[in-house]
Order: C-alpha cells, then structure tokens, then sequence
C-alpha cells in the first residue's frame, strides 16, 4: 500500500438480565488486530450461524488483513475462520451496557462493531429514552478502551410496520450521538446498517437471511477499510517501510544497530530490516531486533529511538488518515528535524501541522 490504509429465535423477548460470562468456552486468536462484534442476536447470527462476521471474516481474509474477533461468546460454521464474538440474543442496550466494561477489560479490542437497539423495540423498552442509553453505553465504550475506533450501526429494518417506524424515530438519533462522541475527540464513526437492508432481506421479520447477513458484513467491511488502523493493513504491512512524503526516503536505523536510544534517521530506501517496521495489533511499531519505535520524551524535539518493547504508552502510534503517525502518550507527530531531507536527518516528535515533513507512506 503506498498509505496507511489502503471484518430465544427471535432475538427473544425475555426481558432477564443474563451476568455475562467473561472467559471464553473456546477462544481463537491468531495475534491479528483485535475486533469485538458486540451486539445482540443479530451479531450472534441467530437463523444463520456466524451471521455477518462469516463474509466479514472472508472479505478480510480475502484482503489478507489478520484480523482477531473477540468475545465472551462461540459460534459459527467452518467457513468463519474465527468464531468469537459478544453477541447476546435478546438482549437490549442496557444489557449490553451493564457487562461491556468487563468484556473490554478482558479482550482489549483495538475496535468495536456495535449494532443494538434491535431489542429495546422489540420488547417496546421504554423507547423514548434509547438514544440516551446509546449514548451513555457508547461512553461506557470509549472510557473503557480509549483507544479502540467503534463504529455504530443505524440497526437493520424490522419487518411489522410499526416497529419499522419505531426503529426509523431511533435511528434518526443516531448521527447526532454519534457526532456528539467525535466533536468530544472520541474515536467513534457511524455506520448505516439500516439502508444495506430491505424487508426481503429477513428471514423471520427480524433476522437477516443468509444473503442479507452478508449485506451487513459488506457495510461493515467497507467502514473499517475506511479508517486507518482499525484492522491494521493488508499483509504487505508487516516488515513494510515508512517513506517520507517530502523526501522519499525511509525511515531507518543508523549502522543496523540495535542499541536501545539509538535515534532513527531518514536514509535511502534499500529494503533492509533495519528499514522495515510491523504495526502489531496493540499499535507498536517493531524494526531492527525485533526492538520498538520509541518516543524518549512527550515534547517537541523529543528523539524518536529504537528501544526494547516494554508496552508502555511512549511505544504506540496512530497511523492516521492524512498520513501522519501520532504518539500516543504526546499526541505529537513524528517529524523529520528541521523539515530535512537529506540522508541522516534525524526523526523527532514536534507537534503536528500538516507539513509533508510529517506524513509518511507504507510500502512493501
């Protein structure tokens, strides 16, 4: 890539709040970027087993992100390579909200696919006041993984009319929930379910059929691709190069070294390991060594250096849209010195302004 972005039968009645188990019966990890499907029957995939996570799952595997679902729960055919998820048939949004810090306190998802409401209609769950709930289970999310980007679903059609109409009137509060969050600097991004979906789509007036579940996984699909980071990048990220925008040069470790402290610098691109660096699923950048890009310091100027991984905060970046890579513990960008561009500029932190001496491509 040459940017930094290139997965009760009818969601039943009961109205029981079920304490939800937090250790998985058969978890399945393959050390991917962690992605948790939260929801209701309809991320569990009642009627079709897997529901959307199965095309999901294939579209992004087809696209050769590795990805990781989480979850509390297990289900799902063959043909969905990863069967854990946390989706709760018959649950409502409160539900979800009283059990989801611990759910994210034990998976740690790097993003959050969250489609619920779907019951708070059906059982006509005090309907007036479900945005609200949204709201403040949104909140839940955000304070418990701050670092996570959760996409939240206007929730898929019902089929009685007058249900339709209620799930229209709750939809409707949705963008403005949803922009509140990102005008407060949440990482949160709406998503339209509820058009990808017509009546003839369901199954039983509630569920998906096969076709329309994968409907659902290609609107998932297309929202995560379109926000860097949130399933990494295709497998050419991994021991890819970070090349400079305005001086096409890569960034690089001096001599090969894997010294801790030795600050990295721009060179010219040859493909060597110590030019090639793998963005993990927690946001560490690895190079030389298998060592971690390290920010020595939260201030401007502060050197950006090859150090061992410890998993603290100085260690993680966001590979963003625009192109620029932001340290998580300053919020600064990582920077060529001086705006250089010359072999053995070194690369700091300094606070971001958009200059092409801060935007940066991957390349295989």
């Amino acid at each position: 890539m040459t940017r930094f972005f290139s997965a009760l039968a009818a969601l039943g009645l009961a109205v029981t709040l079920v304490a939800a188990a937090v250790e998985p019966a058969s978890a399945e990890s393959n050390g991917g970027v962690k992605v948790m499907p939260l929801g209701d029957s309809i991320t569990e995939g009642t009627q079709v087993p897997g529901g959307y996570r199965i095309g999901l799952w294939q579209r992004l595997a087809s696209a050769r992100y590795t990805v990781d679902l989480v979850g509390s729960q297990y289900n799902g055919p063959g043909s969905l390579g990863d069967h854990d998820h946390e989706g709760h048939p018959g649950w409502r949004i409160d539900q979800v909200a009283a059990n989801v810090a611990g759910w994210l306190g034990t998976y740690q998802p790097r993003t959050v696919l969250l489609h619920i409401g779907t019951n708070d209609v059906l059982q006509n769950y005090d309907l007036g006041n479900a945005p609200n709930r949204l709201s403040a289970l949104i909140d839940r999310v955000t304070n418990a993984a701050p670092g996570a980007d959760v996409f939240v679903a206007q929730i898929i059609p019902l089929a009685n009319s007058g249900q339709e109409n209620a799930v229209r009137a709750f939809n409707a509060a949705v963008p403005g929930i949803v922009q509140g969050k990102v005008n407060a600097g949440k990482r949160v991004h709406l998503v339209d379910m509820h058009a990808a979906l017509a009546t003839a789509d369901l199954i039983d007036g509630v569920h998906p059929t096969a076709g329309g579940y994968d409907k659902m996984a290609a609107v998932w699909y297309a929202a995560l691709s379109s926000v860097p980071g949130s399933i990494g990048s295709p497998g050419a990220q991994a021991g890819a190069t970070i090349v400079g925008a305005q001086s096409g040069r890569c960034v690089d470790v001096p001599g090969s070294s894997t010294a801790n402290g030795v600050q990295v610098q721009l060179w010219d691109c040859h493909g060597g390991a110590n030019q090639r660096w793998t963005y993990t699923s927690d946001r560490r950048l690895t190079g030389n060594g298998g060592k971690c890009l390290d920010a020595a310091g939260s201030a401007n100027g502060a050197a950006v250096v090859l150090w061992d991984c410890n998993g603290q905060a100085n260690q993680r970046w966001s590979l963003n849209a625009d192109g620029s890579v932001t340290g998580l513990a300053s919020g600064l960008c990582l920077d060529v010195s001086g705006a250089a561009t010359a072999n053995g500029s070194k690369i700091q932190l300094w606070g971001c302004w958009g200059g092409a001496n801060q935007r940066w491509s991957i390349r295989a």
